[in-house]
């Protein structure tokens, strides 16, 4: 048996959203497996307390921007403590270690981590990165692989496809009518519901479009999840005059009994999409998905099989898609049934880890 490793994250984003919960999913699982795992972040990410809060060992290092104190300090670091992987995750985090580790002797390899589907530049600057500098890419998705290796010439051989890994024990089809009764809403009502960051390539707004073209409807609008585009929703929330129609609770640690709630799940995104988690929890929760043909999405929901599919940036298309899953149970049913299906034979935890084990045993030189 190969010996444990000490694999070294780094993610400079201060944000919260799936790539973040990844990161502590994947560390946890790793941990769990006997590895030792630090993550490097600055100390007002808020992965930074998050990681604390579940006992992930976490140093607070400037990398939030790119800036030489970020080299210096990635540098001391990693030539006082032995590394076997640095997996880098944004783009700020991943030039520092690159640039760190290109002054060190002997550097641990770097494996960088893309999480969405954001072109990647041609430059000469950027192709060193990639290619030099990493020893290999994993993508959350296949559809990202092919996208670098198609557009970039980047080597097949180089890059791994990984979706990210769920806990199906969590996420779980539930008693709708006690979840609701749990969180305060209403019994009778159907609910149509997204669980995501409040970005703007999210695309609540063409959500928000499409729900107050459902004029005769009775239904109630969830939107789980805070983010930068909160006050600009809330405006056009307030300005179509659907505001007793729409509850925003904000974060939530623990989404599965919102999810529970739901009638039907939307996720409108129109760019930057791996295999969003939020997609994939609500698929492991049995609820028929209505999502868009962005980055690696296909690769969890086929059309009329796991869920339906409509064009991005498109409320008609939505209105039409949400209006008829809430009329016919037999097919919210059959196409609930068979997400979680995919879910489970896809998508779990277990599954994320081995491939990244393998993926770092590889680069370490151990497999």
């Amino acid at each position: 048996m190969s010996r444990p490793l000490h694999i070294v994250h780094t993610e400079a984003s201060t944000g919260w959203g799936g790539q973040e919960i990844r990161i502590l999913t994947e560390a946890q699982g790793m941990l769990e497996r006997g590895h030792q795992v630090t993550l490097l972040c600055p100390r007002e990410a808020n992965i930074f307390s998050a990681a604390r809060a579940r006992q992930i060992n976490v140093v607070d290092l400037p990398i939030g921007r790119k800036k030489p104190g970020g080299v210096l300090a990635l540098r001391a670091w990693l030539k006082s403590q032995p590394a076997d992987i640095i997996n880098t995750h944004s783009s700020t985090d991943s030039w520092l270690a690159a640039l760190a580790a290109a002054t060190l002797k002997n550097p641990p390899p770097l494996i960088r981590t893309r999480h969405i589907s954001a072109p990647v530049s041609k430059n000469a600057s950027t192709r060193w990165l990639y290619r030099r500098a990493t020893r290999h890419i994993v993508t959350t998705g296949e559809a990202l692989r092919r996208q670098l290796i198609d557009a970039n010439g980047f080597d097949p051989a180089h890059i791994t496809s990984v979706p990210t890994g769920i806990d199906l024990s969590r996420f779980v089809p539930g008693d709708k009518w006690r979840a609701r009764a749990q969180l305060g809403l209403p019994l009778d009502t159907p609910v149509i519901g997204i669980v995501a960051t409040l970005r703007d390539w999210k695309g609540h707004s063409y959500l928000i479009d499409a729900f107050a073209r459902m004029a005769a409807s009775n239904a109630l609008l969830l939107i789980v999840g805070d983010g930068p585009q909160l006050p600009k929703l809330k405006a056009q929330i307030n300005g179509l005059a659907i505001t007793e129609k729409i509850l925003m609770p904000g974060n939530k640690e623990n989404v599965t009994p919102w999810l529970q709630a739901m009638d039907v799940f939307v996720l409108p995104s129109y760019a930057n999409e791996g295999v969003p988690q939020a997609l994939l929890q609500a698929m492991a929760c049995g609820l028929p998905v209505i999502t868009t043909p962005v980055g690696s999405i296909l690769e969890a929901v086929t059309q009329e099989e796991t869920g339906l599919i409509v064009e991005p940036r498109q409320a008609e298309p939505l209105r039409f898609a949400i209006e008829r899953l809430l009329r016919d149970a037999a097919l919210r049913t059959r196409l609930g049934d068979a997400a979680r299906s995919k879910a489970l034979e896809s998508f779990g935890i277990a599954a994320m880890l081995d491939k990244m084990e393998h993926v770092f045993y590889s680069a370490a030189g151990h497999g």
